[in-house]
Parts: C-alpha cells; structure tokens; sequence
C-alpha cells in the first residue's frame, strides 16, 4: 500500500503499483481538479507538479512517485506563485469552458517558480503541450505576464 504526500498530506492507498497518478487522484481520493484530457500525455489537463516540477498525471504510475510530494490544482493557491497566477487568470478572464485550465494553471505556476520574469520563449517552451480547445493562449500569455509583474 503505497503512501503519497499529496497537498502536504500523507495519503495511503490501496492500489496497484502501475495505476496512474490521475486515477488515485480523482477516483481514490476525491480530488477531481485534476482532469483526464487525452491518456497520452499530450493534452496537459492533468498537469500536477511532483517537487515543484510540472508532470501529466495520467501517464505516471504512482509506483514510480516514492516520497516526492504532489501538488494538486487544489492547492497551488496556497502558495505565493500560485496565488498569484491565479488571480491573474481571473483578472484576464482566461476561462472559457475550463476544462483545461487546471493543467494550465499548474504549467504556469511551475514556469514562475522557476522563472520569475519569464520571457515569450519561455512562456511557449513551458506551456507547450497544454492544450486549449477554446484558444485563450493571447489571455494565457497575458496572465502569465501579469503575474509575473505581481
């Protein structure tokens, strides 16, 4: 049964080894934030971070986690970074239907972290692969930026 420090709690779960991150997430644990987009790990709707580092969920069997700790859309606002690219995101009316803006979020988020005054180059490198059917990219780059200046 392994154990999984998801949102600076220590969760145990009785699951397999090879089950997908996304699917303790959501099915086991309750914390559906996190969506299922395409399966393969190409959409970016289940973007979580593991140590900070932005991962797709649905593709990471929780048998390879060990002790690193995931950080769920659900409580990247409580930190600094994440406060505030939220807060952008909603200044800038990013949203449209939201289904990918979890993921989205989470890729902004990590980009910050590591980047704080990010430039356009770094904005495409860090949310390729996150996906918006809606094509609110001109709001996500806005966002991003506006955070940044935060």
């Amino acid at each position: 049964m392994p154990a999984l420090t998801i949102n600076g709690s220590i969760r145990d779960v009785a699951v397999p080894d090879d089950m997908p991150l996304l699917w303790v997430l959501r099915d086991v644990i309750g914390l559906t934030g996190t969506k299922f987009g395409c399966g393969i790990a190409q959409c970016g709707a289940c973007t979580v971070h593991l140590d900070g580092v932005p991962v797709r969920s649905c593709q990471l069997p929780i048998g390879t986690i060990g002790g690193r700790a995931v950080t769920t859309i659900e409580a990247i606002g409580d930190t600094t970074t994440g406060r505030k690219v939220q807060q952008a995101w909603l200044e800038a009316e990013v949203v449209q239907c939201g289904y990918c803006q979890s993921g989205q979020i989470m890729s902004a988020s990590a980009l910050l972290a590591a980047t704080p005054v990010p430039t356009d180059a770094d904005i495409d490198a860090a949310m390729a692969g996150n996906i918006c059917r809606c094509g609110t990219y001109v709001r996500i780059r806005e966002a991003i930026k506006n955070a940044a200046r935060a």
